[in-house]
Formats: structure tokens, C-alpha cells, sequence
């Protein structure tokens, strides 16, 4: 049974990886802000009693779409022959986006923010727009 487990899980991970364009720093950076900003706003929930499957289900369809974006952004890479030019900028964006996400939710902890986190913002969705 644990062979088939570990079988079925590496051939979703093999497809989710196709799907995306193959594993980058890029999207492993990605991957890591997604987790965090989602692991960040449950603690933050949980520790101000606000906790909500609703919301917490929401978050996760967010994220889904986000990859999901990412693979189609790929998808037109493939078919334009541009190698990863507009999936990279997709992922900017959402490193961008995920990266202030992440930010507010420590703002909610009266944590100060770094103002060079607060600049990586701005460069990010500088390169998203390249």
C-alpha cells in the first residue's frame, strides 16, 4: 500500500511539474510564498480567534489558481516558442503579490517590516512588467 501511495504521489508531482514548465528557483520560490502566506494567515487567524474554514478553503482555491496560472502562462510559452518569458513574468507578479500578502499579515502582528522586504515588492512587480 505505501508503494502505491508514494507511486500515485510521484506521478502528480511529475505531472504538476510538466504543467508548470519544470522545477525553478523561480517557482520554488513561489511555492515557498504561497505556503507561507497561507501558513502566516492561519496562525495570525488562530491566534486572534478568527479562524473560518470558509475562509481558510478560499485561500487554498486562491492558491490553486495561481499555479494554475502559471501553468497556463507556460502553456503559451510552448506554443509562442518563447521559453519561460511570460510564465517567469506571471510568477514575478505572484511573488510580488504573495510577498505583500505575506507583509500585511505580519503587519498584523505589530511586527515592524523591513523597508528593504517593502522595496523587493516594488522590484518584483518591476520585473513582472519586463
Amino acid at each position: 500500500m505505501e508503494t502505491i501511495f508514494k507511486s500515485v504521489v510521484a506521478v502528480i508531482g511529475a505531472i504538476i511539474t510538466f504543467l508548470l514548465g519544470g522545477w525553478s528557483p523561480l517557482l520554488q520560490v513561489l511555492v515557498i510564498f504561497i505556503v507561507m502566506d497561507y501558513v502566516l494567515g492561519f496562525l495570525v487567524a488562530a491566534t486572534h480567534g478568527e479562524l473560518n474554514s470558509s475562509i481558510g478553503f478560499k485561500g487554498i482555491a486562491k492558491k490553486v489558481i495561481i499555479l494554475s496560472l502559471v501553468a497556463v502562462a507556460y502553456a503559451i510559452d510552448t506554443i509562442m516558442g518563447d521559453g519561460t518569458l511570460i510564465r517567469d513574468a506571471v510568477i514575478f507578479f505572484y511573488l510580488a503579490n504573495e510577498l505583500l500578502s505575506i507583509l500585511e499579515t505580519v503587519g498584523k502582528t505589530n511586527l515592524p517590516v523591513p523597508d528593504v522586504l517593502k522595496k523587493a515588492v516594488e522590484k518584483l512587480n518591476e520585473k513582472s512588467d519586463a
